[in-house]
């Protein structure tokens, strides 16, 4: 979030630089089995994002005191590939990737059945290929389709988008200009079956009825992100 400068991000007839209308969604296509290797995984464009998720187990749990007797432990690790923006990144696990990868963890274990696989862990690698904005969103959303795809039991998936505020205007799923120049980010993770809210996070400041507008942007895109989810699992790509 920053200051505008000399930067227009949505026009006069509600229009964004991209095109879009306020309440709409950047393009999406999902497609699952890409890493040969793993047990399950998903490739997701989202935008400009271009996220990979990959899936290990259930393993046996090392070291073992990182065992659970009654669950599977996930293991999560979220990172950005050196090359994933315009200014070069130090590769390394830093603080934000810890951050994001203990909100996946946490967003995921909501829906998976870890009780099924005591002292196991379940290893999901998300990668970053390329990034416009929302990255920890697309990351996690490709992290439940691989999970589906690994065949791993879950209640249900999770669906993450942010929405959020651009010249004190309520935009939906924020490109990159709106979220480096825009006063607020809503990211959510939700349960598409049953609406629940598993994550909620926010930066800068919205009134209360700029909250309710954002909410409802995210809960309406929830559908249409679960569409490309189910359609990919079902098809292999969507």
């Amino acid at each position: 979030m920053g200051g505008y400068g000399d930067v227009q991000c949505i026009d006069e007839n509600g229009i964004r630089l991209d095109g879009r209308t306020v309440g709409e969604i950047r393009p999406i296509s999902i497609e699952v089995g890409v890493v040969p290797v793993a047990d399950g995984s998903a490739r997701m464009r989202w935008g400009l994002n271009d996220v990979i998720a990959a899936v290990y187990g259930p393993m046996e749990a090392h070291p073992r005191k990182i065992q659970r007797q009654d669950r599977a432990v996930l293991d999560v690790r979220y990172n950005m590939a050196p090359f994933s923006t315009t200014d070069r990144i130090r590769p390394g696990f830093n603080r934000r990737s810890r951050e994001i990868s203990k909100v996946t963890a946490e967003a995921l274990e909501s829906v998976v059945l870890t009780e099924l696989y005591p002292r196991s862990k379940i290893r999901v690698e998300i990668e970053i290929i390329c990034a416009e904005a929302g990255t920890r969103c697309a990351g996690i959303t490709a992290a439940s389709v691989a999970l589906a795809h690994a065949g791993i039991p879950m209640s249900d998936m999770v669906v993450s988008v942010a929405s959020g505020k651009v010249h004190d205007i309520v935009v939906c799923d924020l490109n990159k200009e709106e979220d480096n120049y825009g006063e607020a980010d809503l990211p959510m993770g939700i349960l598409p079956n049953s609406g629940e809210l598993v994550f909620l996070q926010m930066d800068g400041d919205l009134s209360p009825e700029q909250f309710q507008e954002a909410w409802d942007y995210n809960m309406g895109a929830v559908s249409v992100i679960h569409e490309h989810m189910v359609a990919a699992l079902k098809g292999g790509e969507a």
